[in-house]
């Protein structure tokens, strides 16, 4: 992986193994992320900046969450 800018925060171990298994064709859809967010206890803001910096895109938005 490269290595991270300055201030940006890595992605925690359990929601990049989480979301890596949840999308391995290196996508995930908006319902998905949201259970996701949900089922680890953080805000979906955490899951899209994780896939943000994970490459995973993030499919069939449309409350505009991510």
């Amino acid at each position: 992986m490269k290595p991270q800018r300055e201030g940006t925060p890595e992605v925690d171990p359990r929601i990049k193994e989480a979301l890596l298994k949840a999308a391995p064709e290196g996508r995930i859809t908006c319902p998905e992320a949201r259970e996701l967010a949900d089922s680890l206890g953080v805000s979906p803001r955490v899951i899209g900046d994780a896939c943000n910096q994970l490459k995973i895109k993030i499919k069939g938005c449309a409350l505009g969450c991510f």
